[in-house]
């Protein structure tokens, strides 16, 4: 994986727009940045792919690099191919080993996905650079994605809720419902794998005619979600794990307060997925809300006993049968929690009733 040294510098030279870096073999122009993304030095830049004729105005060929563009490379679903060339770069600064093999994981476990609402990861480079001052060897990674300029989940939940709007519940269920496609495909390799960032910052919204496509992305902290704990020194490690890579209000209680011996599978997702759902209907996770720390509550205390609230605030009456629906999949005790396949049958059953 490379990524050239000239393209590189009209990338530091013009963060703010123009100028052309490659990525391996392809090339693209900077058209503006976008945002941060993740650990502060992070950013994502909307690009645009810049693809040389195959053939030389002379008649020769020998275009070089980017002649056949990313329509061509194998592997890539056609789907995830911009209509005009336009993609998100995502530039990543790596300060330490540690870093970097996280980076690397990251890019290792996003590219065994391939599914509609998982966000591919269509190519990808990583740089050694000398540090400015003191000349010391540091990495920088290029991820390009395909680009979705509508928002997260959590943008357009929030634009609504300023409007006094919220989704109807069958654009609810529709939506949650590709997230448990998403999900259904990361759970079904071997071993499964568990995402571990389900959150409604991390879905990325697209409005297409009357319908919301769904995007599950952010891979940094997706592992092989089955552990054997069977040591207080290793609940310890995975807690600490996940107090690192895991969302506090998304978070499931068995990522909180681990057992010495415990068996600790995908259904975490699960639990996530239920505080997302509630996140789509109220705007916030369901343990987002002010705790009484006199009273000795704390967020891991209403966690572990599930102790949701249901808002009154919102502007729309939602079925009980929604609730419940988040509440069964809110079981503190991971072993009776519904696994993907489960919450997969209960969905389709509500928007069967909820659809006529």
């Amino acid at each position: 994986m490379g990524c050239s040294f000239s393209g590189l510098n009209a990338l530091y030279d013009t963060v703010g727009g123009g100028g052309d870096i490659w990525v391996n073999d392809y090339r693209f122009r900077v058209l503006r940045r976008l945002g941060d993304a993740g650990p502060a030095g992070s950013s994502v830049f909307l690009v645009k792919e810049v693809v040389a004729a195959a053939v030389a105005a002379d008649g020769t060929g020998g275009a070089g690099p980017g002649a056949v563009g990313l329509a061509k490379k194998k592997g890539v679903d056609p789907s995830h191919i911009s209509a005009d060339g336009t993609y998100a770069l995502k530039k990543v600064l790596i300060q330490s080993d540690q870093h970097l093999e996280l980076v690397r994981q990251e890019i290792k476990v996003s590219s065994q996905f391939s599914h509609p609402n998982l966000l591919p990861l269509l190519e990808n480079a990583i740089i050694a650079v000398k540090g400015v001052q003191d000349g010391s060897q540091n990495h920088e990674a290029y991820l390009l994605f395909p680009v979705h300029l509508d928002g997260t989940l959590q943008d357009v939940t929030k634009a609504m809720q300023e409007k006094k709007e919220y989704f109807p519940t069958i654009t609810i269920l529709q939506i949650f419902r590709q997230l448990c496609a998403g999900l259904k495909h990361m759970h079904s390799f071997e071993p499964p794998y568990a995402h571990n960032g389900v959150k409604p910052d991390n879905v990325l919204i697209t409005q297409r005619k009357d319908q919301h496509l769904a995007i599950l992305m952010d891979f940094e902290s997706a592992r092989p979600a089955r552990r054997a704990i069977r040591s207080q020194a290793e609940a310890l490690q995975l807690q600490e794990w996940a107090s690192e890579h895991c969302s506090a209000h998304y978070r499931a209680p068995e990522l909180w307060e681990c057992p010495s011996h415990a068996d600790i599978d995908e259904r975490t997702d699960v639990w996530s997925l239920g505080c997302t759902l509630y996140a789509m209907m109220y705007g916030k996770s369901p343990f987002d809300y002010e705790l009484d720390e006199s009273a000795g509550e704390s967020l891991v205390t209403v966690i572990k006993s599930a102790q949701v609230k249901w808002s009154a605030e919102t502007g729309s009456s939602y079925p009980d049968s929604l609730r419940q629906f988040v509440t069964w999949m809110l079981q503190p005790h991971p072993a009776v929690r519904p696994h993907i396949d489960d919450v997969i049958i209960h969905v389709d059953k509500l928007i069967a009733k909820h659809s006529t």
